[in-house]
Order: C-alpha cells, then structure tokens, then sequence
C-alpha cells in the first residue's frame, strides 16, 4: 500500500523559509505527476505546486516566485522549498499524486507569525 508522509513543516516568521519534504512508498512517484497541496483553517484544499517526471513545474499565482517544487524520484521524495513566506501561507501542507490523487497523508503543518 502506497503511503506519503510529509515534514518540515514548524512555525516562522514572516519572510522566513521552510523547506517541506514527502516521502512515498511504494511506486507512485516514478512516471507519475507530484504535487504539493495546503489547506488553511476553515477553506478548501488548494494546489500549491505540480512537477512532472522529467521535472517541468507550474505553481499557484499565490506562491509563484516564493516556492520551488523538485523531487529526487530515486529517492521517491518530493520537496517544497517556501521563501519569503506571507501570515497568509499558514496551513497544512500535504502532497500527492496529480490529478488522480491516492489516501492523503496525515500533512505538515506550517505557521507563518509573528
């Protein structure tokens, strides 16, 4: 059974840096689409950031410049690397498959505050 599990995630101040990582077992990251997702209190899940197998990547207009997805599929590992980060970045981070996403994993959270 295929399980992710995310870290990384604490609490920063603003325009600080956090780098999250997803660890997958499994065969999902191979030939699949990865991505990073978040949901803040009281909204919907959100797409943060996508990257293929052969590395190409899209972000949210939200993080785009900020955040920089990668991923080391020889260690089926997905990365999040988060600079500058906004109040407004505070939520749980997870990651998953796209489109078709498998169990989420139980996220990391991050907190940007002062």
């Amino acid at each position: 059974q295929v399980q992710l599990v995310e870290s990384g995630g604490d609490l920063v101040q603003p325009g600080g840096s956090l780098r999250l990582s997803c660890a997958a077992s499994g065969s999902i990251f191979s030939f699949n689409v990865m991505a990073w997702y978040r949901q803040a209190p009281g909204k919907q899940r959100e797409l943060v950031a996508a990257i293929t197998p052969g590395g190409s990547t899209n972000y949210a207009d939200s993080v785009k410049g900020r955040f920089t997805i990668s991923r080391n599929n020889a260690k089926s590992t997905v990365y999040l690397q988060m600079d500058s980060l906004k109040p407004e970045d505070t939520a749980v981070y997870y990651c998953n498959r796209y489109p078709n996403g498998i169990s989420w994993g139980q996220g990391t959270q991050v907190t940007v505050s002062s």
